[in-house]
């Protein structure tokens, strides 16, 4: 294992992929995303190993919930329920004292029954403090970043009043550190939807050409490592 202060502290993830990796395999759409699911807690689990304090996985944008076929989001939502069902059940979530944090618009998106599963994940958790999970549900980070400013701009913010911290507290990320590390599958080098647009402002990137059911656990690690690699300069 790498020293600690090698290891990025905040690795977030776009898992791109699922539904080419279904159609390639002459399967459903969703059983895709269920693919993605299993990997994801694999790849959550070594990120323990590894040391990586919190860890960011973008499940959704608001684009996902509302342009695709209809059976296709009632598969996605079903998945949720099982997978946070699973996740907060998971001994190792207490054990290690990971506190899970929801972040996106899926209280308006969300049927109640997976709502109220999003919720007993947050409250369970909300005073641990070793580990962090944070997962993106139903979230834009261009909308994130517009719904902030109007929010100051509500409160009445004059121009002088607007600085880093501030816009940063007007975040639906307003909790999270930077992110260190942004890693996306999926064989298409570039962001989507503002995702975390202000966090990543200095994060190293690593794309996979791997579809993300294929980006397993020691293809993480392997991002990881490279990462190790790379110095940072912050533009000096």
């Amino acid at each position: 294992m790498q020293p600690a202060s090698l290891i990025p502290y905040h690795v977030a993830v776009i898992p791109d992929g699922n539904r080419r990796w279904a159609k390639a395999k002459g399967l459903l759409p969703w059983e895709g995303h269920e693919a993605g699911a299993k990997n994801t807690e694999a790849i959550i689990e070594r990120a323990r190993e590894l040391g990586i304090r919190a860890f960011s996985f973008w499940g959704s944008s608001i684009e996902n919930l509302t342009k695709r076929p209809l059976d296709e989001k009632r598969a996605l939502l079903r998945l949720y329920e099982e997978y946070f069902l699973r996740l907060i059940e998971n001994e190792a979530v207490h054990r290690d004292r990971a506190r899970i944090r929801l972040i996106g618009r899926w209280r308006d998106q969300f049927p109640e029954r997976l709502k109220n599963i999003l919720i007993r994940c947050e409250e369970e958790t909300k005073e641990y403090a070793e580990y962090a999970l944070n997962f993106f549900l139903a979230y834009s980070g261009t909308d994130d970043m517009l719904s902030a400013i109007r929010s100051l701009i509500d409160a009445g913010a004059r121009t002088a009043d607007v600085t880093p911290e501030t816009l940063k507290s007007a975040l639906l990320t307003r909790e999270l550190p930077p992110v260190d590390y942004l890693i996306r599958t999926g064989g298409e080098p570039h962001l989507s939807a503002g995702f975390m647009m202000w966090d990543v402002a200095d994060s190293q990137l690593y794309f996979s050409e791997k579809l993300y059911p294929d980006f397993d656990a020691d293809r993480f690690a392997e991002a990881i490592q490279e990462y190790t690699n790379r110095a940072r300069r912050f533009g000096k």
